[in-house]
Parts: structure tokens; sequence; C-alpha cells
């Protein structure tokens, strides 16, 4: 991951916010202002207990960018660390398996979700536009799949199969 400036906390948009459902516009990963942007995710998403991921739609801004760092979930098997793609896109993905998903922007909720359990997604790093490809599976895949969504702006709301599979967040504290 490059060297990212100093981010700015940013206020985290819930839903229905209009922007969640914006779908994400391509951008320009050595633009200095979607540069701005990922550093701003990242310091957005470090202080907002339990984050593991973070869309550009969630800080009200509909860009194809999102921050994901998995490292300190108890679930994560396979972790690339910290980082942020721009333009990303699933290139493969196998094992479907239904899993529990909450996210910043509907705090209340959360929904089973059928995923992909293995993944590969192609992107952009902010700073170099460098493209990267990421193979990874577990959390982490969900974490991807889930942020990817959000830049298409759809929320896990709107894979879940129905009433049934939305629950009540429960607080682990």
């Amino acid at each position: 991951m490059p060297q990212l400036p100093d981010g700015v906390v940013r206020d985290v948009v819930r839903a229905p916010a209009r922007v969640l459902s914006t779908p994400g516009l391509d951008v320009d990963p050595t633009d200095p202002d979607v540069v701005q942007l990922a550093a701003d995710l990242l310091a957005t998403q470090a202080v907002s207990p339990g984050c593991v991921g973070l869309a550009a739609q969630q800080v009200g801004v509909a860009w194809r960018v999102f921050s994901v760092d998995v490292s300190a979930h108890p679930k994560t098997r396979t972790c690339h660390g910290a980082f942020v793609l721009c333009n990303a896109v699933v290139v493969e993905g196998s094992r479907r398996e239904r899993g529990r998903e909450g996210c910043l922007s509907v705090p209340d909720l959360t929904g089973d979700v059928k995923r992909y359990r293995r993944v590969v997604v192609r992107g952009l790093l902010p700073v170099t536009g460098e493209q990267v490809t990421i193979a990874t599976d577990a959390f982490e895949a969900v974490a991807l799949q889930h942020e990817i969504d959000h830049t298409d702006g759809a929320l896990f709301l709107d894979r879940v199969a129905g009433a049934h599979a939305l629950h009540a967040r429960q607080t682990y504290l």
C-alpha cells in the first residue's frame, strides 16, 4: 500500500441516505482528491469500533473507492492488512455460503447474506494507480464483496433473502 497523507475522520452516512444507493463513479486513483479520500476512509475506519471496511458512499461520496482491514477480526484467516482499492471488481468467486453481516450505515440490523468464501478481486491502488489482484478467503473475502457492493450502490439489505434473514444487532461489549 503506497504512503497516504494524514487522513481526516469523516461522518458516516446512515441508511436511507440516497448516496448509499448511488453507484460510484470510476476514479483516477492518482487524483489528489481520491488519494485524500483513501486516507480519510482508513482514518474513519480506524476510529470506528468493529469496522472492517468502509466505502466512499458511507462518507457521502459516490465514487468506487473503499478501505478494508480485517486484521483484528477473529474470523479472519487470510489477511492483507489495511488497504484501499479503487474501481475494484470481483473477477472470480467460489464456495458461496450464508453468513451474518452488519454495516456502520445500518447500525441497528444485521442480516444473513450468501457470499463467496473465496474470491479474486482486481483493483487499483491510490497514489500509484498500480493494478493489484487480491486472492483471499473467509472473512476478508466477505468484507471485499460487502465493500464492492457499496461502491455499486447496494447494501447488505439488498442481498438478504427476506425479513426472516434480518436481525436486531446484538452488542457484545
